[in-house]
């Protein structure tokens, strides 16, 4: 018999509180990850057909990258959950920029894993030497976007660990940049250092208005930005190395104070690229991704979606504990290659790197149509 998902959820946030720095243990990883793929395979009806279809079943797989990843296509095209939607507690969307019409859905039937995962890691790699900071947040508070799973985690750090002046600068009318050009001013003159935060075409936003009236700030020694990935179109696109120089030539926070965090909504936990980190635990200084201990980040073939050798570009997939409500393993639709310490993202799939998504998507919908059992 298969645990409960009670046991499955003491198990994960027994790892969870063992912290980010726990060394790594496969054999706990792999163990857990099968038993919360024997569970999700009883209770999530479109994974288990599509894993049949594959001949993937807790009676065959022996090794946890031997579990299917679900392409992050199917969040919008299958509800993924494992129990009735009408229980869960939040309901993640993706923003719908490519189809308004068609949102991926990520359901929760408690946060408090998620919540957990989130907190640790973010502690770890935006502030492994201080408890609290002044957070100033370049994003939206979660009343205002109940459905962001940005949103609920921005909100969720600025609970946990922002320290008085700790805000939301987004609201119904954008960006409200002379409020936090005042409190900007302030920080200067109160010489305690802060970490702005936010989704990255935000940080462009502010420093297009910089660069138009000519603002430059000096932050406390020890300030810190941490922007959250990719632009998706909001906004005009820069490299990243080029958005990092312009926030060094406005704000005077170089780019070993910079990090990058990486997640999605089909996810729930989130990985970092943290010079930050780094130092702390006395590791190199080069740019990469980390996942966190309940999880794993392999490389796989954009055709065959088999894994490829380290250095090798390919479509990246992870395997995440603390998705414990829908799918273990998520196909994404980016393009990375691991490295000894972790990974690099380089990209959206493009063109025939990403026939691999398109086809698992694919088969997904026809074991659903033969009505598997």
């Amino acid at each position: 018999m298969s645990d409960s998902v009670e046991e499955l959820r003491a198990a994960i946030l027994e790892m969870i509180h063992k912290g980010a720095d726990q060394p790594s243990n496969d054999q706990a990883f792999g163990d857990l990850a099968l038993r919360l793929f024997a569970y999700q395979f009883q209770a999530n009806t479109p994974y288990r057909k599509f894993c049949e279809r594959r001949g993937a079943t807790p009676a065959t797989i022996r090794k946890w990258n031997e579990v299917p990843p679900t392409p992050i296509g199917a969040f919008k095209e299958f509800t993924l959950a494992c129990a009735p939607v009408e229980q869960a507690v939040a309901c993640f969307m993706t923003s719908g920029t490519t189809d308004p019409a068609k949102r991926g859905r990520h359901h929760h039937f408690t946060l408090e894993v998620y919540d957990a995962s989130a907190a640790a890691f973010f502690k770890a790699n935006v502030l492994p030497e201080v408890d609290r900071m002044r957070l100033l947040i370049l994003g939206s508070p979660p009343d205002l976007q109940p459905n962001s799973s940005l949103a609920h985690y921005l909100g969720l750090m600025r609970d946990r660990f922002g320290s008085p002046g700790s805000g939301f600068y987004v609201g119904t009318g954008g960006l409200d940049v002379g409020r936090l050009v005042a409190d900007l001013r302030a920080v200067e003159r109160e010489a305690v250092p802060v970490c702005v935060l936010g989704a990255s075409f935000a940080f462009v936003h502010l420093l297009d208005r910089c660069q138009a009236d000519g603002l430059r700030f000096r932050l406390p020694a020890g300030s810190r930005f941490m922007d959250t990935g990719g632009f998706k179109g909001k906004s005009r696109e820069i490299p990243q190395a080029e958005l990092y120089a312009m926030c060094a030539e406005h704000f005077g926070v170089g780019r070993s104070n910079c990090v990058n965090m990486y997640g999605m909504t089909e996810l729930s936990m989130q990985c970092y690229d943290s010079p930050l980190r780094r130092r702390a635990l006395g590791l190199p200084d080069e740019p990469m991704m980390q996942s966190p201990p309940w999880a794993r980040t392999i490389v796989l073939d954009a055709e065959t979606l088999r894994p490829v050798p380290p250095g090798v570009r390919g479509i990246l997939c992870h395997y995440d504990l603390a998705n414990c409500s829908s799918v273990i393993g998520i196909l994404t639709e980016d393009i990375g290659v691991t490295t000894p310490l972790g990974f690099r993202l380089l990209g959206r799939a493009q063109g025939a790197e990403s026939r691999g998504c398109s086809i698992s998507v694919d088969e997904m919908l026809a074991s659903t149509r033969a009505g598997a059992p």
